[in-house]
């Protein structure tokens, strides 16, 4: 879809009966851009076009010359197979995948913030991305003027808090603590989010639905608190296997007596691990071989699954909803990175460990 642009500003100009040099005057460009512009040579920048909408009191998108029905439909588009190439770990298609749709809705913030979003996770060192340790540099001052960009200017809000923790994760992952956490304490609490909050504006159906929300967040919390602990050492192995167990304790209490469906298996490796420095073989065996039935069963997964609990509700999960910038198997993830650990040296040469080994190979 082409931009009409030109062809919008010249007949609003003309509408409005002024000439180029006026809007330019107006707009603080010279005349030589307006006509440019209008005659499709170049866009205007892209800080511009809010002002130039609000004079002539029209959206952005009008100014355009976009329909917003079939605009809609293609950044929906853009959006799906950027999703799609995400979930295969494939981060070069997806910047390649948002800076064309960039190229023709360049003011959808949805776009600007998975643009930022991918050119952030090229720079991830977990995954086996090449060129990852260029990418943090390369796109640092890109990184940081989308984040800016969207924190200033985006109307959703969502989206706008989206880019601003991402913006702030940035800053300190570059070095910049100080400003990452000045960021980070503008964001609001979560006591006050709007999911914490609603239910005395619901009735019926919708108030166990903000329920079930609520719980679903809060347990996901619990998870990613003790998923930090394991990852920052912050106890004594003794305490964080003590923690770890109390997970699993936990998610089986959640599902109802089962564990959760087609479960990544990287927190029960990290388990292990403990087990395997506090000199647990047996248990951190016994682990290991629970976290490659894991690991097949992630790999065999379905497009799509539908799961329930009396807790969480029920909910819809995809394939394509799982983010990571590693595009191999979970076995062969699992087999060459997180076993390479050096958690597991006291326990590398028993036959044991062979054999899981194997059966991640199989």
């Amino acid at each position: 879809m082409k931009l009409q642009l030109g062809k919008t500003l010249k007949r609003l100009r003309r509408e409005k009966d002024i000439t180029q040099e006026e809007l330019a005057e107006i707009l603080g460009v010279s005349f030589q851009s307006v006509s440019r512009w209008e005659l499709g040579v170049c866009y205007p920048d892209m800080a511009l076009l809010p002002a130039i909408a609000s004079f002539f009191n029209i959206t952005v998108d009008a100014l355009l010359g976009i329909d917003d029905v079939t605009a809609r439909q293609k950044v929906e588009q853009y959006l799906s197979r950027f999703q799609e190439a995400l979930a295969k770990g494939d981060v070069d298609a997806c910047i390649a995948i948002a800076r064309q749709g960039i190229s023709e809705f360049p003011n959808d913030y949805a776009l600007l913030n998975k643009l930022m979003y991918a050119l952030f996770l090229s720079g991830d060192a977990d995954g086996n991305l090449p060129g990852w340790e260029e990418a943090i540099q390369k796109n640092d001052a890109e990184i940081t003027a989308l984040g800016e960009r969207i924190m200033k200017y985006c109307p959703d809000q969502d989206i706008r808090l989206e880019a601003t923790a991402r913006l702030a994760f940035h800053h300190c992952e570059m070095g910049r603590k100080a400003r990452g956490r000045e960021i980070y304490e503008s964001l609001p609490s979560w006591e006050f989010s709007r999911q914490n909050q609603i239910w005395w504006a619901l009735e019926g159906e919708d108030r166990l639905e903000n329920c079930r929300e609520r719980i679903r967040a809060g347990y996901a919390l619990i998870c990613g608190g003790i998923y930090n602990l394991g990852y920052g050492k912050l106890l004594p192995d003794a305490a964080l296997a003590t923690a770890f167990q109390k997970s699993f304790a936990l998610e089986c209490w959640m599902y109802d007596g089962r564990g959760a469906p087609y479960r990544f298996p990287q927190m029960r490796c990290q388990y292990a691990g403990v087990l395997a420095r506090l000199g647990k073989p047996d248990e951190a065996f016994a682990q290991l071989k629970l976290a490659v039935d894991e690991a097949k069963e992630f790999d065999g997964r379905p497009d799509t699954w539908t799961a329930a609990s009396l807790l969480l509700g029920e909910w819809r999960e995809t394939r394509a909803g799982f983010e990571t910038t590693d595009s191999r198997p979970c076995r062969e993830i699992m087999r060459d990175k997180w076993l390479q650990h050096p958690d597991f040296d006291p326990i590398r040469g028993m036959a044991e460990f062979k054999e899981i080994e194997a059966a991640l190979s199989a």
